[in-house]
């Protein structure tokens, strides 16, 4: 159990592989590393004793392309990579990305659209009956009916569209080795209908009996209403403890069938899947194309946790990863850190230590390991639960050991830190040994809006949390004597976002002193409450309607509003302001936005000087004063 795992036919020969058990046919180039989904997959089936051959980025529109190895003893195994595909391949706005940075070199191109469905009907072609098994982010995402921005419309389950025989979703490592368990034993892929963490399609009316049935795919195609009553029952079940099976009807009485998610990892069981022989870098044939970009985030960085209780509407981790945190032991931390400086090309720098949110290293509360999460609220917003452990002792000890591995310089956070979390915490500790030891002249924090209403469709604290939470930073930086400041990230056109609600966000950032450089419209990616509201106008929650900002002239304008000062947002900025009747906001005096024209030459050189008597309010370089 040494070396990368084969990736084509000679190596799988050299590996003296005659047959393998699987093979993985992947979007994504072949990374061994922890952080890629495959190769936690693939390793954690060696360990297990059986044989994987990848397939990393077939030509799909060769059929002889997934005959490399000829025909696997249990199945295939199909991901379309660490992101949809939709998403690596198009922005916000539809148009296609120049780069993929999980392919060679960063070429855009080496996989298709909805590689899923491609990639098994590829297979399917030539392998009529062997199994197939997917999952990845793209599968997990859309393993019942969903809406689909790319092409506007309610997509069926990729189940029905791709052919494949059983739907892994969420992270997969308990689910894949009992599916292969169960095809060695020479069980039917039909009939391996049993396994928590999987979607499997079916005929059998039997499966009505025992679960909660769905809206039919056909009425939700009619009625949007339903289908935001139906993602609402899914986003209710999605805890391994209290979770039911779920139904999706289909025409032609087909059915998908959702089981209960896997049951989440223990510490020692996260500790062995991260201890596995992992290369820790791409496939070595990728080094003359340039390598794989991705990794270069990712390669000197540890990951801590997973899962998330944060409950932000616009992320999809409540269906992927779940609202229960599981968590690596320090040890196990230590070793991987250890291992790390003994890496060619490590310079002392750790960038990271963290997970989807970086200061979640425990359950949210005590019940979450005999109950599981509640599904009728949630543990942060609106407000923090009385339950809630609000405890960074065991981050801060972690931490602490790490800036003592010998050979470490510098331990980074570079994961989200949940600020409402951390100001729910009285002991100022873990913020004075952020600003001390873990970030470098500045802190990126997500409060990505500060109109209240706005918010409450973003499943985020209040305004006010952030604004305590960046007066505590201040003073505390302050105190220590250093000058480091807040970089927020702000997203545009979430739903419930109207033009008012933009324009106050704008005179936020008027009175910040800066224009942040790096702003987000909201993407409607797939399975996410958000991407509900844009589809259906409807608030899941409470089946209350809310604007939608869809009209991408409107979307135009609330982005141009963050960055106002750009000369060349100043068009869409005016047409703004005077549509919302706030006029008030043109003209020269210290609250407005922009003046009542553009200025060229001459009047720009006065208004410049004026301007200077008044303090710069465009901050000049990021970062001019503290927010």
């Amino acid at each position: 159990m040494s070396g990368f795992l084969p990736i084509n036919r000679k190596e799988m020969q050299l590996a003296g592989i005659k047959q393998p058990d699987f093979v993985f046919v992947t979007g994504d180039a072949y990374v061994d590393h922890p952080s890629f989904g495959p190769a936690i997959i693939s390793r954690v089936l060696e360990s297990r004793g059986y044989t994987v051959c990848m397939l990393p980025q077939p030509d799909w529109k060769k059929d002889e392309s997934i005959t490399e190895y000829g025909e696997p003893r249990l199945g295939f195994l199909v991901s379309a990579g660490n992101m949809d595909s939709m998403v690596n391949h198009y922005s916000v706005s539809k148009k296609r990305r120049d780069r993929d940075s999980y392919s060679p070199g960063g070429v855009m191109g080496m996989r298709p659209d909805y590689a899923t469905v491609v990639y098994c009907n590829l297979i399917r072609r030539t392998y009529k009956k062997t199994p197939i098994l997917i999952g990845g982010i793209e599968a997990s995402l859309r393993r019942l009916a969903h809406y689909d921005y790319w092409s506007d419309k309610l997509k069926r389950s990729v189940l029905m569209d791709s052919g494949a025989d059983i739907l892994m979703y969420g992270m997969g490592e308990k689910a894949v080795v009992e599916l292969a368990d169960a095809l060695a034993s020479g069980i039917d892929v039909r009939d391996i209908s049993f396994v928590a963490g999987t979607v499997f399609r079916t005929s059998d009316p039997d499966v009505l009996s025992d679960a909660l049935v769905l809206e039919s795919y056909e009425d939700m195609q009619a009625d949007k209403k339903l289908y935001a009553k139906s993602f609402f029952t899914q986003y209710q079940n999605t805890d391994p403890f209290t979770a039911k099976r779920l139904v999706e009807p289909y025409p032609n009485k087909q059915y998908i069938v959702q089981n209960p998610p896997s049951l989440p990892l223990s510490q020692m069981e996260m500790d062995d899947v991260y201890a596995l022989p992992y290369m820790r870098d791409f496939h070595p044939s990728y080094r003359e194309k340039g390598g794989i970009p991705a990794i270069e985030e990712i390669k000197f960085s540890l990951a801590s946790n997973r899962g998330c209780f944060g409950g932000c509407s616009f992320c999809a981790l409540t269906f992927h990863q779940g609202r229960m945190i599981q968590t690596r032991s320090r040890e196990s931390l230590l070793q991987e850190a250890e291992l790390l400086t003994k890496q060619p090309g490590f310079k002392g720098y750790i960038h990271d230590v963290g997970g989807p949110t970086a200061n979640f290293y425990h359950k949210a509360c005590k019940k979450q390991e005999k109950y599981g999460v509640c599904s009728h609220r949630q543990c942060l917003f609106p407000e923090p639960c009385e339950n809630l452990i609000v405890d960074h002792k065991e981050y801060v000890q972690l931490l602490r050991s790490l800036r003592k591995v010998p050979g470490v310089k510098k331990v980074f956070i570079r994961s989200g830190i949940r600020f409402d979390y951390l100001m729910y915490d009285k002991d100022d500790t873990f913020l004075r040994e952020l600003i001390t030891y873990h970030i470098s002249g500045q802190l990126k924090v997500a409060p990505e809006h500060v109109s209240d209403k706005v918010l409450e469709k973003m499943g985020k604290p209040k305004n006010a949390v952030y604004r305590r939470f960046s007066e505590r930073y201040a003073r505390l930086n302050e105190k220590m004597g250093k000058k480091q400041y807040l970089v927020p990230y702000l997203m545009s056109s979430h739903p419930g976002s109207d033009l008012r609600a933009a324009i106050e966000l704008a005179e936020h950032i008027r009175d910040m002193g800066y224009i942040p450089e790096q702003v987000q419209d909201f993407y409607p990616t797939p399975s996410t409450l958000s991407t509900v509201m844009y589809y259906t106008g409807i608030d899941p929650r409470d089946g209350k309607k809310v604007y939608v900002p869809r009209n991408p002239h409107e979307k135009a304008m609330q982005r141009a509003l963050i960055q106002y000062k750009k000369p060349e947002n100043y068009d869409l900025v005016k047409e703004a302001l005077m549509k919302a009747g706030r006029e008030d906001l043109i003209g020269f005096g210290e609250k407005c936005l922009i003046p009542p024209r553009k200025i060229v030459g001459k009047d720009r050189k006065k208004q410049s000087g004026s301007g200077k008597k008044k303090g710069n309010r465009s901050g000049g370089r990021r970062g001019n004063k503290p927010l």
